[in-house]
């Protein structure tokens, strides 16, 4: 009996960013999902942090599924090398297909696509839609704002305390594999 394909879906900038450390570990990011012989799932891009993962995903010999509503087939430059590449017609429906279609999630460094995913993942599971992990990578501090928002929230009695445990903040890529292969065991 084969063990079926496990998959990580990965939530990022569609540009690098400030810091050099998020395109490193981005690159890291996609090199260690292909080591661990997961399946990346991203949203199709072929630039910024996307891009980067999903090329070094490729580079080291693994599995891509990327996800693209048409009206961002030119702006994020469609990555149509992948393994499996899928267009949408809509934002919620990249989303949707993206989501169905991983075990687990990891959050990058990006902006306010990679916040809108974030918060979609853990209001789906604070409603009981799912179960499946949800990890911030908080390279050199970015998620640092995110999580004393997060915080705050729960102290001000928008959400139970249980929103807190809902996700995972792991500080490198290293810390990140570890904890994936406990999750996806």
């Amino acid at each position: 009996m084969t063990t079926p394909l496990q998959s990580v879906c990965v939530y990022c900038g569609s540009r690098d960013g400030a810091d050099t450390a998020y395109a490193t570990a981005a690159e890291a990011t996609g090199t260690m999902l292909a080591h661990n012989n997961w399946r990346l799932v991203y949203g199709a891009g072929d630039v910024g942090l996307m891009g980067r993962v999903a090329n070094a995903t490729q580079a080291a010999g693994g599995r891509t599924f990327g996800v693209i509503p048409t009206h961002l087939l030119d702006w994020e430059v469609g990555k149509r090398d992948l393994d499996t590449f899928i267009i949408t017609e809509t934002m919620h429906e990249r989303k949707k297909v993206m989501f169905m279609n991983c075990d687990a999630v990891v959050v990058l460094p990006g902006g306010a696509g990679s916040l809108d995913e974030f918060f979609e993942a853990i209001t789906w599971r604070q409603l009981g839609l799912h179960t499946k992990p949800v990890y911030l990578l908080n390279i050199n501090g970015f998620w640092d704002p995110l999580k004393v928002l997060l915080d705050h929230v729960v102290a001000q009695g928008f959400a139970e305390a249980s929103l807190l445990d809902y996700v995972t903040i792991t500080d490198d890529v290293p810390a990140l594999e570890a904890d994936l292969r406990a999750a996806l065991s």
